[in-house]
Parts: structure tokens; C-alpha cells; sequence
């Protein structure tokens, strides 16, 4: 594909499992390929994929065109982790000889271990960060915790990779001053190309890092239901994304009933809903607060999906 002349924009979907984020971030790439003529991708990285229910074809692992101007893939954790330990392995095994030499916290940094399979993920997203080969990338993301861990990987990894640098730095100076005292000794070529990988790495993960936090590329919607463990669980998210300088663009609350006089029950629970609908505006008042309808029949075709569509952005 020829490389485009602009940046893509990026949409990032969350929210508690089973509030609709799939639905509505397929929602958002037909909008986008559709309306606005806009070369769209849509990403799941999201380990139980829903994505190919939500289109009603099989996409995968590879990048899959849907329909014009659209395009899918859904992140396999398993080929991810095996691509990405491929890649690394030789890395990794030339440095395990640093261990023990006081960097054993680098593995735990910022209290925490990311595992192989979100570093795995979070190497794919950088990847489709890096691409110029669309008008607009979508990421159909994990619920809450999941998403908010995967989007902390940045600073989490470049804690990591500084440390593990500046010690195979200090460890490559040491080599070469043995070295030279050493009879038919290299040189440390092979020092250097790990050092450069390292840094290479470094750079990716910054450049992840200015995209998440830049409000005009990138644009975080937080998905709810009027519910108030929902609500909650929004709040907390908020808090946690201020942290990362993530900015949130809307919050999108989703599965709100309609009026159905005839039904009892129906008109109680749309009761409640409205009650914490005044919650949600008091909450969440200074961002766009978008409300959906549940819909009759469950949201999957492209036919359901445009009409989705419709409300979030007409």
C-alpha cells in the first residue's frame, strides 16, 4: 500500500465487559468508511474476539477487507506471543547474563510485571501506530482493568528498557576494557546491535506514549451502561487515564430502555436507568455524553451497525 501523506487518527473503545464496546467501535469504522469516505481499520486487541460476530464474516489474524474504504483484523494473542518471543528470544538470551547484578527490579517495574502476552499485544499495536496506510485506525479494546493495563505498558516498558540500557551499557564497558587485554578479541559489534535494538524499542514506546496522550490524534471513549457499578467502574477509569494524560472524548452510555407503558417491570427499570442517567450528566458532564437505546434485535450486520452508527455521530 502507498504510504499516505497525514497521520492516522486513532479511536479507542472501553468499558466493563458487556456494555457494547465491540459493537460500537464496529459501529464507528463502518460510520467512518461509509459517511466520511475515510480508509479505516479496526483493530481487536481484545483476547475473547467479538469482532467477527459483529460483521458476521470470520477475519483472523491477518488484516481482512470488509467492505470499501474498510478493513479488520483481530489481534491473535497466541501468534502475537510467538512473533514476538521469535523476535526477541535472541535479545533476551544474549542479556540473561545481567541478572544478579542488581537489576532484578527492572522485571517488576512500577510494581508490576507485564506479561509476555500484553507486551505481545501492546508490540502489535505499535506496529499499527507506526502504519500510514489508513485514514483512521479503530481499537476494539479489553474491559476496563485489562485496557487500562494494556495502556499503562508504555510507561511500564520504558521504565524497563532505560534501566536495562543504561546496565548493558555500563556491562559493555566493562567487556571492552577486558577485551583489550585480551589476545585476538572482537570488537563489540554485538554489544552495540543489542544496545541499538534496546534503543530502537525505547523510541517506539515514546512515540506510543506522545500518541495515547495527544487529544487531537487520539480519541478515548468510555462505554457505560446506566447502571451504578458501571458508573463506578467509569469513574475510576477517568481517574486512571488522567494519570497517563489520556484524555477521554466521549462517554457513551449504552442499552437505554425505551418507553413501553405496557410493561411493568420495563417502566420501573427505565426508571432507575433515568436516575442514573442524571448521575452520569452530573459525573460526566464536561465531556460528550452520548445516550443509546437497547436496541430490539441484538447489533450485529451491517445494517444494524449503520443505524448504531447514526446515533453516535449524526
Amino acid at each position: 500500500m502507498l504510504s499516505r501523506k497525514k497521520d492516522p487518527d486513532f479511536f479507542l473503545f472501553s468499558g466493563k465487559g458487556g456494555v457494547g464496546k465491540t459493537s460500537i467501535s464496529a459501529a464507528t469504522a463502518v460510520w467512518f468508511s461509509e459517511k466520511k469516505k475515510k480508509k479505516t481499520l479496526i483493530v481487536s486487541i481484545d483476547p475473547a474476539h467479538s469482532l467477527s460476530d459483529s460483521f458476521e464474516t470470520r477475519i483472523g489474524g491477518d488484516i481482512k477487507k470488509i467492505a470499501k474504504n474498510l478493513y479488520a483484523v483481530e489481534i491473535d494473542p497466541k501468534k502475537a506471543m510467538e512473533e514476538y518471543k521469535e523476535k526477541l528470544a535472541p535479545q533476551i538470551e544474549k542479556m540473561e547474563m545481567l541478572r544478579g547484578m542488581g537489576i532484578e527490579g527492572m522485571f517488576d517495574a512500577a510494581g508490576m510485571t507485564p506479561g509476555i502476552d500484553e507486551i505481545a499485544a501492546f508490540d502489535k499495536f505499535l506496529h499499527y501506530t507506526n502504519s500510514r496506510d489508513y485514514d483512521i485506525i479503530i481499537f476494539d479494546t479489553a474491559p476496563t482493568g485489562h485496557a487500562l493495563r494494556f495502556l499503562s505498558l508504555p510507561d511500564v516498558l520504558n521504565s524497563w528498557l532505560g534501566k536495562m540500557i543504561k546496565i548493558r551499557m555500563k556491562f559493555s564497558g566493562i567487556v571492552n576494557t577486558i577485551k583489550k587485554f585480551m589476545p585476538f578479541s572482537d570488537s563489540s559489534e554485538e554489544t552495540e546491535i543489542e544496545t541499538d535494538y534496546l534503543n530502537d524499542m525505547k523510541e517506539r514506546i515514546k512515540s506510543a506514549r506522545a500518541i495515547l496522550s495527544n487529544p487531537e490524534k487520539t480519541h478515548y471513549n468510555i462505554i457505560l451502561t446506566p447502571e451504578d457499578m458501571s458508573i463506578l467502574e467509569s469513574e475510576r477509569s477517568l481517574g486512571v487515564l488522567g494519570n497517563y494524560d489520556i484524555s477521554v472524548d466521549m462517554v457513551i452510555v449504552n442499552q437505554i430502555l425505551p418507553l413501553n407503558p405496557g410493561c411493568k417491570f420495563c417502566t420501573e427499570k427505565r426508571k432507575q436507568q433515568q436516575e442514573r442517567l442524571k448521575t452520569i450528566n452530573q459525573k460526566f458532564g464536561k465531556f460528550n455524553v452520548i445516550e443509546i437505546p437497547l436496541f430490539r434485535e441484538e447489533i450485529k450486520g451491517m445494517n444494524e451497525l449503520r443505524k448504531l452508527g447514526k446515533l453516535l455521530y449524526s
